[in-house]
């Protein structure tokens, strides 16, 4: 039987962060055969470490208001300096997304070495067992190379994420030890997802991308989109996907910051003689002008057109209507929408209000963000806020 002051499951970037600053004796153990595992795939292995647009509207849950405290206490200039400090090289992308200029490798490094430093140690091709408490300490099962043992710790921090990509492991248990303690768990469903059609919707466009304003749920988003061979991809159709519900359209503006409408009407008055399908093609991509003009007048002149006819048009470009059969699910998603309750959570300590000693972080709390850096700055934020109680309790 080992015993230590803190014991955390999962090895993300919520759990080694808190680990870094729990507390030295802190054991942190994980299923995977690495640490940081989708820290190491993300932002196309560049990993887009934070955001420094960070703010609590760019959050979905059930209670807004619940990160405001972790996210103003540990802010992505306080991550970006720790970046810093350790002589990463960074850039800003768009929307005040920051990446790595290497590797996400260097992220994984800095947060080990953290680790380390701190006193903490990293148990990896662990699994866990059975999980008890006894009004004191939690008593825990691991199982490593089919030896089994039982740990005991004062603090037990879940940090084992949510369900999005199995294949590297994801799992709900984060959710089965919520409910074994009296938590409540929120409905779950896929987030940062690419949207699904029926078979060969899209098929003749796939590759095609293009800027637009993509709304879905009451959220608009102008980023880009990109045609594939299952649906609808890109930044801006992820972003649509936390806010999206089953059965309902998403509505794209092919043309966003143009006045459809008057440069129509201008086009019209320069050359009447040309087709609306000339006009289409010099301001969408050609594959998509084309798939277009189908539904569209694309073969009449513009001088035929009348002012209802091309302010029908410009609707149509403004706002197409798009039904999705529905998206690819946690195979591919990035984050899971949902989780623990944070009715049964501390804002301040991420702690379980009922269960002393018993913290939730990063992804496996109701708390979803938006794509581009601000679910890890949720994880850096919410194991900053549970160390700090862990530590301060030492």
């Amino acid at each position: 039987m080992t015993e230590v002051p803190t014991l955390i499951l999962g090895a993300g970037a919520a759990g080694l962060f808190c680990a870094a600053h729990a507390g030295p004796g802190t054991l942190v153990v994980d299923h995977a055969r690495a640490p940081g595992e989708k820290i190491r795939i993300s932002g196309g292995g560049r990993c887009n470490f934070t955001n420094l647009r960070t703010a609590p509207d760019r959050f979905l849950s059930r209670n807004p208001h619940f990160a405001k405290s972790a996210l103003a206490r540990y802010t992505a200039r306080d991550f970006l300096a720790l970046v810093e400090a350790h002589g990463i090289p960074w850039h800003e992308k768009t929307l005040g997304q920051l990446f790595c200029d290497r590797s996400a490798r260097d992220i994984i490094d800095m947060l080990t070495g953290l680790c380390t430093a701190a006193g903490a140690r990293i148990e990896l091709r662990t699994e866990i067992g059975e999980i008890a408490h006894d009004g004191h300490r939690f008593r825990v099962t691991l199982e490593r190379d089919g030896r089994r043992r039982e740990v005991l710790a004062r603090h037990l921090v879940v940090a084992t994420g949510g369900k999005s990509i199995p294949k590297m492991g994801a799992t709900g248990r984060a959710y089965e030890i919520a409910r074994q303690f009296g938590l409540a768990v929120t409905e779950t469903r896929a987030g940062l997802v690419p949207f699904t059609f029926p078979e060969g919707r899209f098929a003749a466009l796939s590759g095609v991308s293009l800027p637009v304003a993509a709304s879905a749920g009451g959220a608009r988003f102008e980023e880009a989109l990109l045609f594939t061979h299952r649906g609808l991809s890109g930044p801006a159709m992820l972003q649509c996907s936390s806010y999206w519900q089953e059965g309902t359209p998403l509505e794209i503006d092919l043309l966003p910051g143009t006045d459809a409408a008057a440069a129509l009407a201008r086009a019209k008055a320069a050359h009447g003689a040309r087709q609306l399908s000339t006009w289409l093609a010099a301001h969408l991509p050609a594959r998509l002008a084309e798939s277009l003009a189908g539904d569209l007048p694309a073969r009449r002149k513009l001088a035929e057109l009348g002012r209802d006819s091309l302010a029908e048009v410009a609707a149509r470009l403004h706002s197409w209507q798009l039904l999705p059969a529905g998206t690819e699910g946690y195979r591919t998603a990035e984050v899971t929408l949902g989780g623990v309750d944070t009715k049964g959570l501390s804002s301040r300590s991420m702690e379980a209000k009922d269960v002393p000693g018993l913290f939730f972080i990063g992804e496996a709390v109701d708390v979803t963000g938006w794509l581009g850096g601000y679910n890890f700055q949720w994880a850096w934020a919410s194991a900053h806020a549970a160390a700090g109680e862990i530590a301060g309790r030492a």
